[in-house]
This record gives structure tokens, sequence and C-alpha cells, in this order.
């Protein structure tokens, strides 16, 4: 399984931006996005399965959107009215037949 993750940069409050993740080389059930902010414990942000089911932290819920492309093997996540607080290291995570893959993270920056 391969991950390619892209996206990230610098931002200002308020701001957007998009993360994409490809994967290939297998049967991806559920994908989705971590992050982890320094000095801070990794944390889910959002998850979205075959079916196009969605879940989401609270505390991204109504400015993130997850989302799959390219027949399933892309997720994306869809970043509005970015605050301080989003920034992090974000990861793409996918389930598939073998198990679960990591992407190698992208970084994200939200400040003034």
């Amino acid at each position: 399984v391969q991950l390619q993750a892209s996206g990230g940069g610098l931002v200002q409050p308020g701001g957007s931006l998009r993360l994409s993740c490809a994967a290939s080389g297998s049967i991806f059930s559920v994908m989705s996005w971590y992050r982890q902010a320094p000095g801070r414990q990794r944390e889910y942000v959002a998850a979205i399965n075959k079916r196009g089911d969605t879940n989401y932290v609270d505390s991204v819920k109504g400015r993130f959107t997850i989302s799959r492309e390219d027949n399933g093997n892309t997720v994306v996540l869809q970043m509005n009215s970015l605050e301080p607080e989003d920034t992090a290291v974000y990861y793409c995570v996918v389930l598939h037949r073998e198990g679960s893959s990591w992407g190698q993270g992208t970084q994200v920056t939200v400040s003034s």
C-alpha cells in the first residue's frame, strides 16, 4: 500500500486548505485523517467509508468536509474557517484487507 498526501501549508485564520491523499495497492474500506499538534497526542479528525458515510470530531464539525475521489482511492479533507488550534501535522490513514497504513504527514499551519 502506498499513500501520497499533499495540500498542507500556511494559511491565515479564517482561511481554507484542501488536503488530499492518494492511495494505491489495495481496496480501501475506511479512509480517515488524524492530526498531531506540537506537544499533544495524535487526534482523530474525520473518516469516510466506502458507502460515503462520514464522521467528524466535534471540534471540526461544520468546518471540515471529508470526501473520496478517484473511484474511492483518494481521500480529500476540505478545511474551511481554519483556526490556530487546527495547526498540526495531518496524516491520512486507510484500512484495507491487510490492515492499516499511515501516510507521511503534511503540515498545516494557521497563523496571522
